[in-house]
């Protein structure tokens, strides 16, 4: 870890709750929020977050797998289609699409063109671009920032 962590502590409490609280409570609210309100299916949801997580070598982002009602949850070999979006037959449109969308909003985000968004807005609407984009900030920027600062190896993420 990056940040010296008192050893009765836990580090993600400590670094986003206590180091930063003004910013850190505020930002783990937003964290959940993009997982308590979403309206996406989850396929397209997991997709987009595990590319995400692959991007950014957050390991507790690539252990973790998003549950809906305490049941739901995508396939053991999701994470491998989502590795494989370009050429996998696991997906359909949209769900290959959010994947796309993650990478190039990571990797590329000015090579976003019309012809992109042309294929986004034919299968998600307005309001579903908007939150899987909020969805993706959320997503590059703490799973990145808990992997710079070496937290990725201890996040738990709290229940709802």
């Amino acid at each position: 870890m990056m940040i010296d962590v008192p050893d009765d502590k836990d580090p993600i409490a400590y670094v986003w709750g206590e180091m930063v609280p003004g910013i850190g409570v505020a930002a783990a609210q937003f964290s959940m929020s993009v997982y308590d309100h979403s309206t996406l299916g989850l396929r397209e949801f997991e997709a987009a977050r595990l590319r995400i997580a692959q991007i950014n070598g957050c390991l507790f982002c690539l252990d973790w797998r998003t549950e809906r009602d305490g049941e739901e949850k995508v396939e053991e070999s999701f994470i491998d289609a989502v590795a494989e979006w370009r050429t996998t037959d696991a997906f359909d449109e949209r769900t290959r699409l959010a994947a796309e969308y993650a990478e190039r909003y990571a990797l590329d985000h000015h090579g976003l063109d019309e012809e992109f968004w042309q294929r986004m807005t034919a299968h998600y609407s307005q309001t579903e671009i908007v939150e899987l984009s909020m969805g993706i900030g959320s997503w590059l920027a703490f799973g990145r920032l808990n992997h710079v600062l070496g937290l990725d190896a201890v996040c738990v993420l709290p229940k709802p």
